[in-house]
Formats: C-alpha cells, structure tokens, sequence
C-alpha cells in the first residue's frame, strides 16, 4: 500500500475515562465509559467515535461505486450501530450499516451496498474479523 494521509491521535488519562486529541486538533474529547458498561457515560466513547467513522467512510465508498454505475443517491444516507460486549476471554465488536438510498430501486442499491462493502477501507479492515450486517433502510 502507498500511504496518502496518516492520522494521528493520542489517548492520555484512564483510556476509557480519558481523552483523545488528534494531532491537528481537529478531535478533542473527553472520554466515558458508557453507562450500560458501568461507567458515568458523561463523554464520547470509542465505539461512537468508530460508528462515526466507518459510517462516514461507507458513504464515500457508496458515493463512488454509484457515481460508477451512473445511480442517484441524492438524500442518501448511512447510519452505523456499533455495538460491543463480551467475547470469549475479551471483549467483541459488532456492526449494522444501515443504508438509504431513496432514489435506488432495492435491487440496484443492495448490489451497490456489497460494491462499497468490497472498497471501503473500514470494511477492509474488519472483513473476517467482526460481523457487519448491511440493511438497506427506507427513506
């Protein structure tokens, strides 16, 4: 792979209870743990940072693969749901895209879901190490 932007962040506190800033200063949190895990839940966390992430870079995917087929996805959108727990000796993520395409015949849009799902580097990336479910949402 030929790198063409790196991010970088730091994590400094209690990890969970802590604080992230990226290097440009652009992300500047305080971290909770959720209250479902025990915690205050008076701060983001890091499957809501990932949610948006991911659900951010799917829709980029999703933009080039219909811009490709010639499909509008005017008022297209793509939620993520990340959710985490107990696996084996740790801990597990899981994650439910849900896509909208309001313009795209249920077809032609789940064929164009799989297409993002096979560029998108977060899916890439998780591909066989964590479920992910596509839905295809109404408008």
């Amino acid at each position: 792979m030929e790198t063409i932007y790196t991010a970088e962040a730091l994590s400094t506190g209690a990890g969970r209870d802590g604080h992230v800033r990226t290097t440009d200063g652009r992300v500047d949190l305080d971290l909770a743990v959720p209250t479902e895990m025990g915690g205050s839940g008076q701060g983001s966390n890091p499957e809501q940072l990932f949610a948006a992430g991911y659900a951010a870079c799917f829709h980029s995917a999703l933009q080039m693969v219909a811009r490709a087929s010639r499909a509008d996805i005017t008022d297209s959108s793509v939620g993520a749901r990340v959710g985490i727990g107990r696996q084996g000796e740790g801990f597990g993520l899981e994650v439910t895209l849900e896509v909208v395409l309001p313009h795209v015949p249920a077809e032609q849009a789940r064929a164009l879901m799989e297409q993002a799902h096979q560029v998108c580097p977060y899916s890439n990336a998780t591909r066989g190490n964590i479920d992910v479910v596509l839905e295809l949402g109404e408008a």
